[in-house]
């Protein structure tokens, strides 16, 4: 009797443990066997919000199988190479960057080729994987399709005729007291001018150094006619030359009234314009007593996933989730950006985007950007000279061929 008293008071003891023991907060350490996962994002500066949102779903996607811990940081798309390949090993493991800049960062050894490269290839628009290629072999996560540059203009003031030809446009702004803007301190935007002339810059076979014929006097359309036409625009009350983010600044203050630009921009010009907002294609320019369509430079940006990680499974995935479908259809919704995912790109919001729209209509005039370092710095430093009317009286030929040398110098 006394032992059966025993065991009931013992099984008595162990139920009340059990109780105080369900009642404990939970336990703040990370889960026996669940990995620690430290992961550092590089992203534009205006994209930073939208990859927080990004990477707060990852991490809720994923919080069953490790703790995660994110840093976000601010960088350019366009020189993100040059930081990565700083310091590859202290790098970030997963970035944001221009397609031009992904030969040197698989030559580097910054990017290893995706490991399930065909299920990126089906999912993306097939210039979107060519941009993130390399010989054929895929390097990257393809984010958008739209890194190229068309034409804005507000309805209020220019015809479906003005648009067709820039000379047109700088003297109807000229009348309206407004400004026709871009950017001529970008090599970038420039090409537009030499693009379609038969004058071409590339790069040579060893993939680094240049070849230019901007300089050519032989050709159908010599390049002092090109820089000649230049000097034209610039002469005009209704042209200005300024930055990307000046440009925006003239459209939200009512100084520019029409400009090139992408789509990066459409949410704050139609903010700006509302109704009145139009995008085309790019125009043609005058050019030695001809019309010339103006070319462009298009590309994509990419996701990249340091080789030196070291979580690069994790990495990878993130990679995926940030370029993923879903996502790609809100970066649209939030930044304007065209997507380079297949179905989010077919979707009826992304088709009835004028800036989307516009973009297409001038992907017939362009072409990927494939130029080497050397090409920036001499096209800016001659288009800076025409957009200031050549206040040096230097020769054109001169100019152009010093420019030529300069993108071409080993």
């Amino acid at each position: 009797m006394e032992r059966k008293r025993f065991l009931l008071l013992l099984a008595g003891v162990f139920f009340l443990l059990s109780a105080c023991k369900s009642q404990e907060p939970p336990a703040t350490e990370p889960e026996a066997g669940k990995q620690s996962v430290a992961l550092t994002v590089w992203g534009a500066e205006e994209d930073q919000a939208l990859l927080q949102e990004i990477l707060d779903s990852f991490q809720k996607q994923y919080a069953g199988q490790a703790e995660f811990q994110f840093t976000l940081q601010a960088q350019s798309e366009s020189n993100c190479k040059d930081g990565v390949l700083g310091d590859l090993e202290s790098g970030p493991d997963v970035f944001a960057f221009a397609d031009d800049q992904v030969a040197a960062l698989a030559a580097a050894g910054a990017l290893d080729p995706i490991a399930d490269p065909e299920a990126i290839r089906q999912a993306n628009l097939p210039a979107a994987v060519e941009a993130a290629s390399v010989d054929g072999t895929l390097y990257a996560y393809p984010l958008t399709a739209d890194n190229g540059y068309f034409l804005y203009y507000n309805k209020a003031y220019f015809s479906e005729e003005d648009i067709q030809s820039l000379n047109r446009m700088v003297d109807v702004a000229a009348k309206a007291g407004g400004k026709v803007a871009m950017d001529w301190s970008s090599a970038w935007y420039v090409y537009a001018f030499f693009g379609n002339t038969g004058l071409e810059v590339g790069l040579n076979p060893d993939g680094i150094t240049n070849f230019c014929t901007w300089n050519s006097a032989e050709n159908s359309i010599p390049g002092t006619e090109v820089a000649q036409a230049m000097l034209d625009i610039a002469a005009s009350p209704g042209f200005s030359n300024r930055t990307d983010t000046d440009f925006l600044a003239g459209v939200q203050d009512g100084s520019v009234i029409a400009g090139v630009s992408g789509v990066w921009n459409a949410v704050a010009v139609e903010e700006a314009w509302g109704e009145n907002t139009g995008a085309a294609k790019l125009p043609a320019f005058t050019c030695g007593g001809q019309e010339v369509q103006m070319a462009s430079f298009s590309g994509c940006k990419l996701i990249g996933v340091n080789a030196y990680s070291e979580h690069p499974d994790w990495a990878a995935r993130l990679a995926e989730w940030i370029t993923n479908e879903k996502n790609q259809a809100r970066r649209f919704e939030v930044r304007g950006q065209g997507p380079s995912n297949k179905n989010a790109a077919a979707s009826s919001q992304v088709q009835d985007s004028p800036a989307i729209a516009a973009l297409l209509a001038q992907s017939e005039f362009s072409q990927l950007q494939r130029v080497g370092g050397k090409f920036w710095g001499p096209v800016e430093e001659f288009a800076a000279s025409m957009a200031q009317g050549n206040p040096s009286g230097a020769s054109l030929q001169e100019q152009l061929d010093r420019m030529a040398e300069g993108v071409a110098a080993r």
